[in-house]
């Protein structure tokens, strides 16, 4: 003990520590707690403790005056230590508090950490006594406060947005040119605004931020938790990507997306923590209150783990809900961000276990009017019974479809038998959206994220490569659906490397001609491989990072087209889903599904395995009422096959359809069609109606 504070009773909420401007008040919930010892911590690290003086129900809470922003702290708490009745109490660790805005760093990699002591016949049932603190980051009192101006979300609708998933630290650490690379600043730096803007995405999806810790294992390889799936502060900024330590870096950085019109958001894991399983580390939540914090399996000493990383949160606990609530409405109306994509996201849904659609805090999240005004994309499925949920999430949440990359993918490669699913898919998905007043960008269509091959890469590899992963390429999932184009990996064949070529144009120009919400993996617009590892999680260097030095400048510019054609024409992005139902207006069906020859697909066109083009004209959705007509159609061929003659649709008098995107050609096309136009092999092509207002 080095200093004398007076306590005072403070508040039970809000929950964390609250300056007021006169001091700070602690508030920290622990149902089977017996005492809670506060530790302040100077600026060399040495600890003063003492107890919170007061209990609210299960919330424990204290105020101190005259402390500032700044100040560092913990928890030590204290109760049974009891494994198998679900308790794990061990006042020896230092815990950081759960709602911490900001910590001073990651926790080392010390045996210290653990509750038990490791080399004990049953582990985990030990005791551990060692002090944990010097190995621990510490919370900080923080002033939120930020000159934000005139900033707020962006609120773009979906039918307006293009998604790119990308990690703070891989987009810039190879960029030697942009000061500070690797962090919040480099990430919204000129040079990668300008990129991203000239490219013509919307938002930023960004992989974790949330402060997170590498897995032991990892570091004994020399490895790092590189992704970052693996949190344990739901309020706290990751401290590796701040340049000072101040989370006003982040602020600044969704300042300057937002002023450049792209909005920022998170991938959040709410799902699971970073103390794994029984064997894992005390951090935070195992130590504040295990039984509470956690789902445990009937024998209370193991725990639930649908995440299949050790633990699940256990959200028919009030508190636990309550934390998950008050994390996502901090970084909207504090850190101003406009959106979060949910891993794992059926494990938030279970009751008791069970899948529910209805579930508590997807029934909290919609109806509270901070978040259900943003943007809401869920990963709808976990590794537990009944955890594959595509389709099932209520309105407003959007889901990430992995039918969309699996079945675009097969179809591009060559598959038979999947003319009937590319029309389901480039038409939103409409079996597995089109309920309960859903919109047809309820679907997240993407075809390469970051969890998987590459766009290159599913070009380029028949097989994963993960050898530098460390597990003897074991890691990782077999099911790729890629095709190396008759060379496994880098090659200098220039046939193979202009089929590569064609087939990334196919593969972006279907992405963003589909009905739905497109994501784009960052780098994919460059050309950018990492040497075939499809699950490069722990790979922090050139493996991971965005390689800039070998841009391939024409796929480039052909996908700033593609997303140019895109945005404007609207047809290709509506709310609704096209369901080839007659138009009040004229009549006219909102999408036909055509051969080569101009007639309509039969029956047996859909089941014949070797069919390997089709053709869809789009136009307004049927029902759209006249306020919000779109004019015109749009005509597109999927030709996965040889060169095809193929017949246009009809024309109204004085209109005539013009070719404007054509994955065939490295440079931009846009001239009138004729009644019967030339698909190359392997190509997609798209056509407009050259009167705006022809088939309104």
């Amino acid at each position: 003990m080095t200093e004398h504070h007076v306590i005072a009773a403070g508040h039970p909420t809000p929950l964390g520590a609250t300056f007021d401007g006169a001091g700070v008040n602690f508030a920290l919930f622990s149902q089977h707690a017996e005492r809670v010892t506060l530790c302040l911590f100077d600026e060399k690290n040495r600890e003063t403790r003492i107890d919170l003086p007061e209990r609210d129900g299960h919330v424990w809470h204290g105020y101190i005056p005259q402390l500032r922003p700044g100040q560092k702290y913990g928890y030590r708490v204290h109760g049974p230590y009891r494994p198998q009745e679900g308790h794990r109490f061990n006042p020896h660790k230092l815990l950081i508090d759960p709602y911490a805005k900001r910590l001073t760093g990651t926790p080392a990699a010390h045996d210290a950490l653990f509750g038990y002591r490791a080399g004990h016949g049953e582990a985990d049932l030990s005791f551990d006594r060692r002090d944990s603190a010097q190995h621990m980051p510490k919370s900080v009192v923080v002033d939120p406060s930020f000159a934000w101006r005139s900033d707020r979300p962006l609120r773009y609708p979906l039918t307006d947005t293009v998604i790119y998933e990308a990690h703070v630290k891989g987009l810039t650490a190879g960029r030697p040119d942009i000061p500070h690379a690797g962090t919040y600043l480099a990430l919204a730096s000129d040079p990668i605004l300008e990129h991203l803007n000239t490219l013509g995405v919307t938002a930023i999806e960004l992989l974790p931020v949330h402060a997170f810790t590498d897995d032991r294992f990892l570091t004994d390889k020399g490895l790092r938790n590189y992704w970052g799936y693996m949190s344990y502060g739901f309020f706290a900024p990751e401290p590796r990507y701040m340049r000072d330590g101040d989370i006003a870096e982040f602020q600044q950085m969704v300042a300057r997306f937002h002023q450049a019109g792209i909005e920022v958001i998170l991938d959040v894991v709410y799902n699971h923590t970073a103390e794994g399983n029984e064997l894992g580390p005390t951090l935070s939540f195992r130590g504040l209150d295990n039984a509470s914090y956690y789902r445990l399996a009937d024998d209370r000493r193991y725990y639930v783990n649908e995440a299949g990383t050790g633990n699940v949160l256990n959200f028919d606990n009030p508190f636990t809900l309550r934390l998950v609530m008050d994390s996502l409405r901090y970084w909207v109306e504090v850190m101003h961000v406009d959106g979060f994509r949910f891993d794992l996201c059926s494990v938030l849904g279970r009751t008791r276990g069970v899948f529910d659609r209805d579930a508590p805090l997807f029934r909290a999240i919609r109806q509270d009017p901070v978040l259900n005004r943003v943007k809401l994309i869920a990963e709808p499925w976990d590794i537990g019974e009944g955890g594959y949920q595509l389709g099932s999430y209520p309105a407003p949440f959007a889901e990430w479809n992995d039918r969309y990359r699996d079945q675009i993918r097969g179809f591009w490669r060559g598959d038979a038998g999947l003319i009937g699913k590319l029309a389901k898919r480039i038409a939103g998905s409409a079996a597995r959206f089109d309920h309960d007043g859903r919109p047809a960008t309820s679907s997240v269509n993407f075809i390469a994220a970051h969890d998987g091959f590459t766009l290159m890469d599913t070009v380029s590899y028949n097989d994963k490569h993960n050898e530098a992963n460390g597990e003897e390429n074991r890691d990782g999932h077999n099911h790729n659906v890629s095709n190396n184009c008759g060379v496994e990996g880098p090659t200098d064949d220039p046939a193979v490397l202009a089929l590569r070529a064609r087939r990334r144009r196919n593969l972006m120009a279907t992405l963003l001609l589909s009905q739905g919400t497109p994501m784009i993996l960052a780098g994919d617009e460059m050309g950018n491989s990492q040497g075939g590892n499809n699950n490069a999680y722990c790979q922090d260097n050139e493996i991971g990072w965005i390689d800039w030095t070998g841009i391939d400048d024409d796929f480039l510019a052909f996908c700033r087209r593609a997303i140019a054609f895109r945005k404007a024409h609207p047809i290709l992005r509506q709310k609704r889903f096209l369901h080839s139902q007659p138009r009040e207006q004229d009549g006219l069906p909102d999408l036909f599904w055509r051969r080569a020859d101009g007639a309509p697909m039969g029956d047996a066109d859909w089941t014949d395995p070797e069919l390997r083009l089709l053709a869809a004209e789009m136009r307004m959705a049927s029902g759209t009422p006249s306020y919000a007509a779109l004019p015109g159609a749009v005509f597109v061929v999927f030709n996965a096959g040889d060169e095809a003659q193929v017949r246009l649709p009809d024309t109204p008098a004085g209109s005539h359809w013009r070719r404007q995107l054509d994955s065939a050609r490295n440079s931009p096309v846009d001239g009138p069609a004729d009644e019967i136009e030339t698909i190359a092999a392997h190509s997609v092509a798209a056509f407009t109606l050259s009167d705006p207002g022809a088939g309104a």
